[in-house]
């Protein structure tokens, strides 16, 4: 049963001492009502000891150490100065909310603590009366410190980190993709529209840029003459003949004539639709540099679409850095999967990957090997975007390599490289170029083990040169015999024994022999 409450405000610690005596049931009816109830629960505890914090910052750095189940100093000085050590006499029992921040203040200050239900209870109450049992404390002053403690913590918590723009990337993706459809969309609307006027000019510019802005400049086709040829040449990118083109279609053209509030509205469509895939191309080359800082692995490995769409379906880099390389290779293809699962029939070979170019460039034989090839290497490449000090996209060019041979393996049987080899000639080019590249976990540390029957041999090498310098016999491990075993022993011991016995009655001197025999001569003389 506790002596003694542990109780961590916004304002500082508390520690107060439980006037209860004997075991009572933490759940019963009349506990809890006393626990309401604040006269009574204040003569179960009393206060000890308070020790405010100091400032808004050592409140934060008290919070992130209980949140972490670490001890502070400050706490640990107000618990050793409080808490005597327990003796046999009397044995002291803190009650504490959480058990792992029991168990370090355990290992810190040897002062037992208990975090079950009567300890749970009693903090509880502590809670529910704080304002009244911290007399110098107001509930204005309770409430402020809760409030601006609460706002400091998520505020840490939250940190924006330069590193890791997932949120850029997921909504710049989303964006692209409902661009590419409403960019469609509105040229196949402006081509039928203006196409009443010039039906002509839909076969001669297939592209939905161009189109758009030869409309907004053309405007009606009667006003084109040949001194706008230079202009129109630069609109389709210096193409001469596709602009002459243009000119003799309009001449000739079999289009009806439009109003001026018509071509208005025609034109203002034009320029809407021309300003929407010029920022489809800006956000195509931010898209890009936000996937060559964040992911430049993957980024070389799959391209800038891909890879962003991946890390938009998994919801974060962080959490495609932890999927399993099956779990990416079927990435976008959930549907299909539990519908084969449903029906039984095949699985998908592949999600969002399909759209790779290795893929396509892999025979229809060879695409399921490929696929699940390439998932291996983008899992690669997500752990080592996500968990590296300094990514680099070094790391993806050799893994976009070893794809390649991996391709040429299925074509012509050419042995394909290593992935130990590969990073380490990455880590070696690096170490030249004196960038510092940390990363987590030993994934990259143990690239290069020694084969394993080398080692073996080294030890057997190495126990025999300890062999011949000491002279002393190395101890063997006893092996574990069957019950047929032991009894083919227990034979051959009883064998020995037999003839070590044999052995020593042949050495019996040969005088006790002589005696014994004349005493047998003896006896026989007597009977005759």
């Amino acid at each position: 049963m506790p002596t003694h409450a542990l109780l961590e405000t916004a304002s500082g610690y508390a520690i107060f001492e439980v006037k209860l005596t004997g075991e009572i049931e933490a759940k019963s009816k009349a506990f809890q009502d006393s626990i309401i109830d604040f006269s009574k629960f204040s003569k179960m505890v009393s206060l000890m000891s308070f020790s405010p914090f100091k400032s808004a910052g050592h409140a934060l750095e008290n919070a992130n150490d209980i949140s972490e189940s670490i001890v502070n100093d400050y706490l640990k000085s107000l618990v050793e100065l409080n808490l005597s050590k327990p003796t046999k006499k009397s044995s002291i029992v803190l009650a504490v909310t959480d058990p792992n921040l029991g168990n370090s203040i355990r290992t810190e200050t040897k002062v037992q603590c208990e975090s079950g239900d009567m300890a749970m209870e009693l903090i509880r109450g502590l809670r529910l009366h704080a304002t009244k049992l911290l007399k110098g404390l107001q509930n204005d002053d309770f409430t402020k410190s809760q409030l601006g403690l609460g706002h400091s913590y998520s505020r840490a918590k939250l940190k924006f980190n330069v590193n890791r723009h997932d949120n850029m990337i997921i909504q710049a993706i989303a964006l692209l993709d409902q661009l590419d459809k409403d960019v469609n969309l509105f040229s196949m609307r402006i081509r039928e529209w203006y196409g009443y006027h010039f039906p002509e000019l839909v076969k001669l510019v297939p592209d939905n840029h161009q189109y758009a802005r030869l409309v907004q400049f053309i405007g009606e086709k009667e006003t084109l003459t040949e001194e706008k040829l230079p202009e129109i040449e630069a609109i389709l990118e210096d193409n001469s003949t596709i602009a002459q083109n243009i000119l003799d279609a309009a001449r000739g053209s079999m289009g009806s004539s439009l109003s001026e509030i018509d071509m208005l509205n025609i034109s203002t469509f034009a320029i809407r639709v021309v300003s929407l895939s010029e920022y489809r191309k800006s956000l195509i080359t931010y898209l890009s540099d936000k996937m060559n800082l964040v992911a430049p692995s993957l980024t070389a490995l799959l391209g800038d679409r891909i890879g962003a769409r991946l890390i938009s379906h998994a919801g974060s880099l962080t959490n495609l850095s932890k999927y399993p390389a099956s779990t990416v290779q079927i990435l976008g293809a959930e549907k299909a999967l539990f519908r084969a699962l449903k029906t039984k029939g095949n699985t998908p070979k592949y999600g969002l990957i399909y759209h790779s170019t290795f893929i396509g460039r892999a025979g229809p034989k060879h695409k399921g090997r490929i696929s699940r090839f390439l998932a291996n290497k983008c899992s690669i490449a997500s752990r080592i975007d996500c968990y590296s000090d300094n990514p680099t996209a070094k790391f993806g060019e050799a893994l976009r390599g070893q794809v390649e041979e991996r391709l040429e393996f299925f074509e012509k049987g050419t042995p394909p490289s290593k992935n130990a080899d590969a990073i380490r000639k990455v880590l070696d080019e690096l170490a030249e170029e004196e960038v510092d590249v940390e990363m987590d976990g030993p994934a990259l540390t143990t690239l290069e083990p020694s084969p394993k029957k080398e080692k073996k041999k080294k030890r057997k090498s190495d126990a025999m040169d300890v062999d011949d310098d000491d002279d002393e016999p190395s101890p063997k491990k006893k092996a574990k015999l069957s019950k047929e075993e032991k009894k083919a022993l227990k034979k051959a011991e009883k064998e020995k024994a037999k003839k070590e016995g044999a052995e020593a009655d042949a050495d019996v001197p040969k005088k006790e022999k002589k005696d014994k025999k004349e005493k047998k001569e003896k006896e026989k003389k007597k009977k005759e």
